[in-house]
């Protein structure tokens, strides 16, 4: 009885896939008809010995792989304006990145979905062109604290948007209060572009140098 043939190449091995020029780690092996047949970077393809060879004895060039971080600057339900739209309002809905790669030169771009906030009208855009208003969550809290209500389509007589006095507090919370308060309704200005939202936003001004005047004198 003859010997029975051992494997050419071990699990954990680094090879070359010759017909691909690409390298794995072989990772199971596996006999069939009394051959072997090498399992690569625990893939479903079984390649035979004669298509592989260990990497330090190849000579061919060898297929690079790149990795490549992504940093977005957007994200799903952030209120943004976009360049060329003047004043109106888009929440991302989706975005996606194209990665570009020639001989001399290589990049990526990311692209933003949009939909128009009083229409639904959808949009593309790249990152150089939007300007974050408002990220998701700032936009929830706005919507929850203010009453505040995105509109969703155009009608003849919008709603007006409507301002809640600014409270008067007293003690070491005034300046916190007042200071949120402050960013909160800054953000509104940004987004609807509302007088009223300006004048809350002196008001509110108006409390900080008083309450830092009464400190002096305190």
């Amino acid at each position: 009885m003859s010997k029975r043939k051992k494997p050419k190449f071990r699990v954990g091995e680094e090879v070359v896939i010759v017909i691909y020029g690409t390298v794995g780690f072989i990772t199971e092996i596996k006999t069939i008809d009394g051959k072997y047949l090498y399992e690569i970077n625990h893939s479903e393809g079984l390649f035979k010995e004669q298509v592989l060879i260990p990497v330090s004895e190849y000579e061919g060039s060898l297929v690079e792989r790149e990795q490549i971080d992504i940093e977005y600057k957007f994200f799903f339900g952030d209120i943004v304006q976009v360049t060329g739209y003047g004043q109106d309002l888009f929440k991302v809905v989706g975005f996606r990145t194209e990665i570009w790669r020639y001989k001399e030169d290589a990049w990526e771009d990311v692209i933003y979905e949009l939909t128009r906030m009083t229409d639904g009208d959808w949009l593309e855009a790249d990152e150089e062109e939007i300007t974050l208003i408002a990220d998701a969550e700032q936009a929830d809290v706005l919507t929850s604290k203010y009453g505040i209500q995105f509109p969703v389509q155009e009608t003849k007589t919008p709603k007006k948007q409507v301002v809640f006095p600014v409270q008067r507090y007293a003690g070491k919370v005034a300046v916190d209060k007042l200071l949120d308060a402050y960013n909160d309704y800054r953000t509104l200005y940004k987004m609807f572009g509302d007088e009223k939202y300006e004048k809350m936003l002196r008001t509110i001004l108006k409390q900080l140098k008083k309450l830092s005047s009464e400190n002096e004198h305190a």
